[in-house]
């Protein structure tokens, strides 16, 4: 996902959606729009505002909610998630799977890009590869781990030839994997697993950087358009294999950097829906959306997260980030600036996912005893005598939300743990480059599960060198039980192997849980079929408009 999903992170990068990020450009509308809501658009045109410019909306560069909100529309993997959250055949119009669930042959469809070139297994095999190759400097290449000697390739351990990805025709690819992964045809149905047209992306290398013709994608959309820190227009795919089914002509999309000016522009009949993974509620209209029962809440496999550079100063201390840990109070977060019927975050891996539904005792909220033990212990070992003298800045991306959060959260550790506490604000990407380099001491980040399973959580920490890690730290113990996770068949001891690894992570806190998300949104009536997954995804394709 949040977000970076880094974000969703998460940020990840989204509910309320924080793990949504920020930048763009005033809710104004442009010459010649007509409001939505009065009935005189296209009947099937749906009307948007993201928060900022997506980073990137190549397939295998993309790391954020926003991108992959973009790209779940416009290109299209082997698999597909529909509007329940469920996996369905795309590409692929029929899959095969080894007894020992090994390797898996994937039987392409007829399908086109939207310059009329064929789909085929190569696009998929270039897009894979360029993925892993270490000289992309890919993010998300780790979620191609489970294919057999993929992590090798990417970590320069290994050569691309020993990458269990096969073409064996023009429609039949063949993928060996390391171990059993039973979300493994949700994998191919996340962005980084999407195909690239490989003569037009070997021609032209910054073909992703502009909308038009030259932007070839395989989804039910197009990007016809693209205004740069404005605007995107995505147009039916008249190429596309299923376009029977797409309902929606155009989605005009703005970039609203302001949940307020957003919340003004959905009230004005402006936009058509309001909410993950496009932009967020304010917090300031959710008892007013609650109260006139047009707020939709749901269940949300996502985190909303307050990462420590464990390189810098004070927060290389562990005792100094178990203090700012434990006294977060999370229950009055919720109550008083989130509202979205959150859960307070005691663990690493949300409640929405199977087998770790309930409290898994790590800490307690709000533990203001215990952390002024941490504190005193930290700074002892820093050799620091005064509490004001461990200096913390919450580095936040422009949102009003975020800031509002850490607010609640900077008055909380000055007033009960007496440390000296700033908030440093920047615009997305600069948000992000800070993350990624370890320019920052604590920076908040979201979260969403790539695919319904713990491990999507947890696997973010088990090396320094991992893309969506961006803490530095690393633990040898940690880093053996995730490849022991990996490769256990057995359901049960699997899930200990993944709590135990959970444990050390709320022991040495390179990040300290918040809360896990709910998704918020308001919808126009005539919208139809837009309820988020689980997952925070929604499928365009499914959108209709009824008035």
């Amino acid at each position: 996902m949040f977000m970076k999903k880094k974000t969703v992170l998460l940020a990840l990068i989204s509910i309320v959606m924080l793990v949504l990020a920020a930048c763009g450009f005033g809710g104004k509308k442009e010459e010649g729009t007509k409001d939505s809501g009065k009935g005189k658009d296209s009947k099937q045109d749906l009307n948007l505002v993201i928060p900022s410019e997506p980073p990137s909306l190549n397939p295998q560069l993309a790391t954020d909610s926003t991108s992959g909100a973009v790209l779940r529309s416009v290109f299209e993997g082997l698999t597909r998630v529909d509007k329940d959250g469920k996996v369905q055949p795309a590409v692929a119009e029929k899959i095969d799977v080894s007894d020992d669930k090994k390797t898996y042959t994937f039987h392409l469809r007829d399908s086109k890009w939207s310059n009329g070139d064929a789909v085929t297994a190569k696009d998929f095999k270039y897009a894979w590869e360029f993925a892993l190759n270490p000289k992309n400097a890919s993010e998300y290449a780790s979620i191609l781990y489970s294919i057999k000697g993929a992590e090798a390739f990417n970590l320069g351990k290994g050569k691309v030839e020993d990458v269990g990805i096969e073409v064996k025709d023009d429609k039949t690819l063949v993928v060996t994997l390391e171990n059993p992964t039973p979300y493994f045809t949700e994998i191919t149905a996340f962005y980084t697993a999407m195909p690239v047209n490989e003569k037009v992306a070997t021609e032209n290398k910054k073909w992703s950087a502009e909308g038009g013709e030259g932007y070839v994608s395989n989804g039910p959309f197009t990007l016809s358009d693209w205004k740069h820190s404005a605007s995107l227009t995505l147009k039916k795919n008249d190429s596309y294999w299923d376009k029977e089914a797409v309902s929606l002509n155009n989605v005009n999309i703005k970039m609203v950097e302001s949940e307020a000016t957003a919340n003004r522009m959905f009230k004005n009949n402006e936009i058509d829906f309001l909410g993950s993974p496009f932009q967020t509620v304010p917090l300031d209209a959710i008892d007013g959306y609650k109260k006139d029962k047009s707020l939709n809440i749901e269940d949300y496999a996502a985190i909303y997260e307050y990462k420590m550079n464990t390189t810098g100063e004070f927060t290389k201390n562990v005792n100094i980030r178990k203090a700012l840990a434990l006294s977060i109070d999370r229950q009055g977060l919720i109550d008083n600036v989130v509202k979205g019927e959150q859960t307070p975050a005691l663990g690493m891996v949300p409640t929405a996912i199977a087998g770790f539904e309930d409290d898994r005792g790590y800490i307690t909220d709000n533990n203001l005893d215990e952390a002024k033990k941490a504190l005193a212990k930290g700074m002892e070992e820093l050799g620091i005598k005064d509490a004001k003298d461990v200096k913390i800045n919450i580095s936040i991306n422009t949102s009003e939300a975020h800031a509002a959060i850490a607010q609640y959260i900077q008055e909380g550790w000055t007033k009960n743990l007496g440390i000296t506490t700033k908030i440093d604000n920047s615009e997305w990407q600069v948000f992000l480059d800070k993350m990624s380099s370890l320019d920052y001491t604590v920076g908040r980040m979201g979260w969403i599960a790539d695919y319904n399973d713990a491990y999507t959580f947890l696997e973010r920490y088990d090396s320094a060198k991992n893309g969506n890690n961006d803490t530095g730290w690393e633990n040898k113990e940690y880093t053996d039980l995730m490849k022991k996770a990996v490769k256990e068949t057995d359901e049960a001891k699997r899930e200990k192997l993944l709590k135990d690894g959970e444990k050390i992570l709320m022991t040495e806190f390179p990040v300290a849980p918040v809360y896990f998300y709910t998704n918020l949104w308001v919808e126009k009536d005539y919208v139809k079929n837009m309820a988020p997954t689980s997952l925070g995804e929604i499928s365009l394709k499914d959108v209709k408009i009824e008035k």
